[in-house]
Formats: C-alpha cells, structure tokens, sequence
C-alpha cells in the first residue's frame, strides 16, 4: 500500500505544473513533499514531516522504534521487539526470569536467594565463619566439621570423657585436665 502511494504520490509531482512544492519543514528520512505540502512517507516512517520511524510489529513493553525494524527496549526487556523479559546479568542457579507488574526480576529455585539466585540457602546456618555454597550444604574452615559447621575437630582425641569444643581444646571433665585431658589432679 505505501508503495502504491509513493508511486502515486511521484506522479502527481511530475503532472503538477509550476514550480516544485516546498515543504517546511522539508521532508525527513526521504519523504517525498506532495503538491500540497504535505509529505509522502518512505516506508518504514510517519508523521506529518516523516520524523518517526515505524517498527512492525510495535515496540512492546515500552519500547521505543529508533529506525524502522530496530527498538530500544525498556529496561528488562530484550529481543528485537522488547518482547522478551531479561534479566540484567542473567538469572542463575536454575532461576527463571519473570515480569510481575512491570517489576522484572529472577524467580529463584528452591533453596536459592539474592536478585540473580546467587546464594545459597543453609536453614541450619553456617557457624564459626562457614559459608553456605549449595542449599544446605555449608562450607567449614579448617577445625570445623559437621552440617552446620558445628563440630570443632581435635587431630589428637580427648581422653577421659572429655570433650572437642574448638580445634584442638578439649574441655576436661574432673579431675582431668590438659591439652588431651591426660593429666589427673591429685585432690
């Protein structure tokens, strides 16, 4: 149809007599002024004076046509016509990228947390300086076993019932003490 109006639009130009029309402002991105004054748009542009470019199919999600075929999207919105949601950095940890309301953000999987899905989630808790790395699934420093980074680990064992409770400190029960609780305590 725009083909068939330019084709029109030139011959009514070139069967028009006197002095070819002036368009002010002219005619932008190739328009052609008509005999009116009125521009004849090239394809791909709109508007009185051919100043906007078309996209087809429209920009969504706020998206704005730069040329014609080309949007800028929106803010968390991609693809050639911004009909994509996109999350900046990618959603990660088996996240899904979601629209709600307008809000673009990572639907995180279970036991995952953070804007990108990024940390893990440890319900026990990391203790003595652990980080949770997967969900559940804490991290210990060095001396520190267990789930929960809860175990303090001593590399020679506490004799006499006593008891681990940092790297390598027993906690004696009486009447032993000592690094081991080895020494017995002469009452």
């Amino acid at each position: 149809m725009a083909g068939l109006r330019l084709l029109l639009g030139l011959c009514l130009w070139a069967l028009s007599p006197g002095p070819a029309p002036a368009c002010s402002p002219r005619c932008r991105h190739g328009g052609l002024c008509l005999a009116d004054g009125s521009c004849l748009c090239s394809k791909g542009y709109e508007g009185e004076r051919c100043q906007q470019a078309t996209c087809y199919p429209k920009c969504k999600n706020g998206g704005e046509c730069l040329r014609p075929g080309k949007c800028r999207c929106a803010p968390g919105y991609g693809g050639r016509y911004c009909h994509k949601v996109s999350c900046e950095g990618g959603c990660q940890n088996g996240g899904e990228c979601i629209s709600v309301n307008g809000v673009v953000k990572c639907l995180c999987a279970s036991g995952w947390t953070g804007s990108r899905c990024q940390e893990a989630i440890c319900p026990q808790g990391c203790r003595n300086n652990g980080a949770c790395v997967a969900p559940g699934i804490c991290s210990c420093p060095a001396g520190w076993v267990g789930r929960a980074c809860h175990l303090a680990v001593c590399k020679l064992p506490c004799q006499h019932g006593g008891k681990c409770i940092a790297p390598n400190v027993c906690r004696c029960r009486l009447p032993y003490s000592g690094p081991q609780c080895t020494k017995k305590r002469k009452g």
